[in-house]
């Protein structure tokens, strides 16, 4: 998955904005005015923070140690970073978008 089509994703779930509260770098995509993904325009290899149901986050951690990390700048225990570097499926990105998005979307 690179950057476009990530841009793509997140753009094609209903209701969601793309916005860049934090400056030109950061894209912060939102549901009900509320933050499901924020990714650096600058990074390499391209990763992407994602809200996450927290048993589920360290599930995940534990799999893929070096793909799936506690939410750089995040609280932690709801936040992953997601790291796109071939190891995880564009299938499992996806998914972990759409987690991000039906937590953030089911709280109003």
């Amino acid at each position: 998955m690179h950057i476009e089509e990530l841009r793509a994703y997140c753009l094609s779930k209903k209701e969601a904005a793309e916005t860049l509260p934090f400056g030109p770098d950061t894209l912060v995509f939102k549901v009900n005015n509320k933050a499901f993904l924020l990714t650096g325009l600058d990074q390499h290899p391209l990763q992407f923070n994602v809200k996450c149901d927290p048993d589920k986050a360290i599930e995940l951690r534990e799999a893929y140690p070096q793909s799936v990390l506690p939410g750089y700048h995040m609280n932690k225990k709801h936040w992953n970073t997601i790291i796109i570097d071939g190891v995880l499926s564009n299938k499992q990105l996806k998914e972990m978008i759409d987690d991000s998005y039906n937590l953030v979307k089911k709280k109003k």
